[in-house]
């Protein structure tokens, strides 16, 4: 009997937590980008306990060998005593028990990688994403988790957490909740304001070319667009932290905050102070479409390994379709700004040969190992961007067939009210919304533009919303190489031959270094030195590869000196304009300037 009982309190405490994990980081030498982790897990009988650093962070779909700054490892018995572990991969540590005890463990982390997002500490502040400080055990991933940092007295430390009772102090409701809240601790500044009953924190780290007054009234603006989608809010409390750099930039979406990293003086004139909140749009988008709920392949996070789904450019490229509808219904950007936006989408994607090869649902799969470059251009696309298009088509032509009254934010409604976490959605489940929105089957469209390359007729697209994707009035035909290449001194060099152009045709590729064309020495920039061309022109090319000297023929092909651009039918008829209307929720510009 007491064998049985025995081996029974033996179960309980291999399965169950007794007491929270407790969290503590403490940042002495911040000048080395230095801080100690101490972490206490309860009281198990396990016969080893495997502690892991995540291999990956939340909204970023790539390994990013975060284990590697981990030193000074050691584990400890409720007693003090040291227990024995041993590494067995990149990123767990297995610590040894012989009895049943509580392990608490200690490490030192570097941390010093800020465009990561996931661990940087120096003098002036540290920002804390659990996935690159702190490590955590399956057996009591869901247990509740406390926090503390031990920071110079001059900081101010702010999460999405809720405070434990002291400044630098949290709680969150398990490792998953703290994974999905990072820190930001530091000299920085403080806002706070309320919209709608939901209370808004920003916190700015860094001295820039910001706005802050602009900030907060744009940001106040932008969280009212919440039920303009969705039917309520996942939150009652959100973060923006921002970051005015020395150069590194980029954003991550999380569960109750967000961090926006931009080049400290790129925030000043309209073109990046818009690039500024269209990244907030985007991110707090990402508060339902992401956070709120997810493709299955995302649930739940598997932290240490790729997280392979075929939706990811749901996840991403919706997203950025969205904000920035969002951003005009806000009133912070205007058609016209819409518009250039929309023109740099669709001509990025025109001129991105792996439009023609990878599907969305490929390159969502892919996410996880696909590369940039010039091959990734010419043979791949991205989750971003054809998310976005894709999207746009699938709103543009729901809105079509039901006159307006239905569109794909419906569609990202349902996916809201059904598919919360912890449940994740799959592509039929997609499709079965369609179906009972409209009544019709949408599985030969998805099969034509989401599992196959999508040929999108942008003429016929656009059209339907009583806009047009034109050639500027006075554009003239040019020469062109079909490539980019940069400056390299006295020297052009390729960096991106488009695939089954005039460049690639004629056998040039990146990195080749153009000498001259027809003997005659090629200028500081490319499209000048083909201003004496035209196009069908056959030319002599002499290149440098691998530093010897190396001619080719080549026929130059059509372009013209200015761009594509979306504008508004001057000629939109009612239908138009209406469904124009239903689409981005303002007036027609037609209708506008009367």
């Amino acid at each position: 009997m007491k064998k049985f009982l025995a081996l029974s309190v033996a179960a309980v405490l291999s399965h169950s937590a007794i007491a929270d994990v407790n969290y503590s980081l403490a940042i002495t030498e911040p000048e080395h980008h230095l801080g100690n982790v101490s972490v206490e897990f309860p009281q198990t009988a396990q016969a080893h306990l495997d502690v892991k650093l995540p291999a990956w962070r939340t909204g970023r779909y790539e390994i990013l060998n975060l284990a590697n700054g981990v030193r000074y490892f050691s584990a400890k018995d409720d007693d003090g005593k040291a227990l024995n572990w041993e590494k067995i991969n990149a990123s767990t540590w297995r610590v040894h028990l012989n009895d049943p005890t509580s392990v608490n463990i200690d490490y030192q982390v570097y941390a010093n990688e800020l465009g990561k997002r996931a661990r940087h500490i120096d003098d002036s502040h540290a920002f804390i994403d659990a996935s690159g400080f702190f490590m955590f055990s399956e057996s009591f991933r869901q247990e509740p988790v406390s926090v503390k940092v031990a920071v110079p007295d001059d900081w101010r430390s702010v999460s999405g957490m809720e405070n434990n009772g002291s400044k630098h102090s949290f709680k969150a409701a398990d490792y998953d909740v703290l994974v999905d809240s990072p820190i930001e601790t530091g000299i920085n500044q403080f806002h706070k304001f309320e919209v709608d009953g939901r209370d808004y924190e920003l916190v700015i780290w860094g001295e820039g070319n910001y706005d802050v007054d602009l900030m907060l009234k744009d940001l106040k603006k932008l969280v009212t667009t919440g039920n303009v989608i969705w039917d309520d809010y996942p939150y009652e409390r959100y973060v923006f932290m921002v970051h005015a750099t020395s150069g590194a930039g980029g954003a991550t979406e999380h569960l109750n905050s967000t961090i926006i990293q931009r080049p400290r003086n790129r925030f000043g004139s309209r073109e990046d102070y818009l690039a500024f909140i269209s990244t907030a749009a985007h991110e707090f988008i990402h508060t339902w479409n992401v956070k709120a709920y997810r493709p299955e392949g995302l649930v739940p996070y598997d932290y240490t390994n790729m997280n392979f789904d075929k939706l990811l450019w749901i996840a991403e490229g919706s997203t950025s379709y969205f904000e920035d509808h969002l951003m005009v219904r806000a009133g912070i950007s205007t058609t016209d700004e819409f518009f250039k936006t929309l023109t740099k989408t669709v001509n990025r994607h025109l001129q991105t040969p792996g439009r023609e090869v990878q599907s969305a649902t490929e390159t969502s799969f892919d996410k996880w190992i696909n590369q940039g470059g010039d091959h990734a251009r010419n043979y791949s696309t991205n989750i971003y961007l054809e998310g976005a298009l894709i999207s746009m088509a699938l709103d543009i032509d729901l809105l079509d067939q039901s006159n307006g009254q239905q569109s794909y934010r419906d569609v990202h409604r349902a996916l809201y009210k059904d598919y919360k976490m912890p449940h994740g959605f799959t592509a039929a489940n997609v499709k079965a919304i369609l179906k009972d929105l409209t009544g019709r089957d949408y599985s030969d469209w998805w099969a034509t533009n989401v599992d196959s390359p999508a040929a999108i007729d942008f003429d016929a697209l656009l059209a339907k919303v009583g806009l047009e994707l034109a050639r500027p009035e006075g554009a003239k035909s040019v020469a062109s190489f079909d490539s980019f290449a940069k400056n390299t001194g006295e020297l052009l060099t390729l960096t991106h031959v488009l695939r089954g152009g005039a460049a690639w045709q004629a056998g040039l590729t990146t990195d080749d270094k153009i000498v001259a064309i027809n003997k005659k020495h090629v200028g500081k920039d490319l499209k000048a030195s083909l201003e004496t061309f035209k196009a069908g022109d056959k030319v002599t090319i002499d290149y440098i590869r691998r530093d010897e000297l190396h001619s080719t023929t080549l026929v130059l092909s059509e372009d013209f000196d200015k761009a594509k651009k979306v504008v508004a039918l001057k000629n939109a008829n009612e239908q138009q304009m209406a469904l124009f209307k239903a689409w981005m929720g303002v007036e027609h510009p037609k209708l506008a300037k009367k």
